[in-house]
């Protein structure tokens, strides 16, 4: 049995003096989907943020795909490639229609040719179901299908693992379905997912297991199932009762 593609232990990060992780482990198996969810400042995105090196932790051990990340890490674009990420904003260029979004990084960071990234691209944007907008530019289009194409941007690099960081907040409702249709469909093809949300339908639907995080803390990580049946801390059942 090969080891996890994620390894975080005894993970530790400051901002300044405020301590915003505190001994994190976590393990993460090939093709698993883990979401993480808890309050607001309990250091969710903070954590996925350091698997693609966004953010440094400055004490504990963190693995990824074989690779440790440390200051002296020389492979952090080829993590990066490994590694797609979701944000909430979308971060797409402007000035760029969605096409040329999609085909930037695989033709300046792995040097595909153009047609070939353009293919791709077209495949990845299909999958997503925005194929018809390829040639339009971000500010044409609804958050949803923003954030469709984000999501087929991310998959041009042809990732091992993808990160979404809270992807639907700053959707609106009737646009959030589709970009979790879009996610669901990821998980279903055996992408390796982590997904900070509150989307408590989606992590019923997807997840394999549920990570809680408070105060910079994993206070508790179970089976889906066992999560929202039967949850072991006081502070998840608090949580589980204000949001369900």
């Amino acid at each position: 049995m090969a080891g996890p593609i994620i390894q975080m232990k005894e993970v530790n990060k400051w901002f300044g003096d405020f301590q915003v992780l505190k001994d994190i482990n976590l393990d993460v198996a090939e093709k698993q989907k883990i979401v993480v969810c808890g309050p607001s400042g309990s250091g969710k995105s903070t954590l996925i943020r350091c698997i693609n090196r966004l953010e440094e932790h400055q004490k504990g051990t963190i693995i990824v795909d074989g690779f440790e990340l440390s200051e002296k890490t020389k492979d952090i674009e080829k993590i990066r490639a490994e590694v797609g990420m979701v944000f909430q904003q979308f971060n797409l260029f402007p000035h760029l229609s969605i096409l040329d979004n999609c085909t930037l990084a695989p033709i300046w960071v792995k040097k595909t040719p153009k047609k070939i990234a353009e293919e791709q691209a077209m495949r990845q944007l299909e999958k997503v179901q925005i194929s018809d907008q390829a040639m339009k530019f971000p500010g044409q289009l609804s958050g949803g299908q923003q954030q469709r194409a984000a999501l087929a941007r991310a998959l041009c690099m042809e990732p091992k693992i993808m990160l979404f960081d809270e992807p639907t907040s700053a959707l609106d409702p009737e646009m959030i379905k589709e970009v979790l249709d879009a996610m669901v469909n990821l998980a279903k093809a055996g992408m390796t997912m982590i997904v900070v949300t509150h989307e408590m339908g989606f992590a019923k639907e997807v997840a394999d297991e549920v990570v809680f995080m408070d105060e910079g803390m994993i206070v508790e990580r179970a089976k889906t199932k066992d999560f929202f049946a039967n949850p072991k801390s006081d502070r998840t059942k608090l949580f589980l009762s204000q949001i369900l």
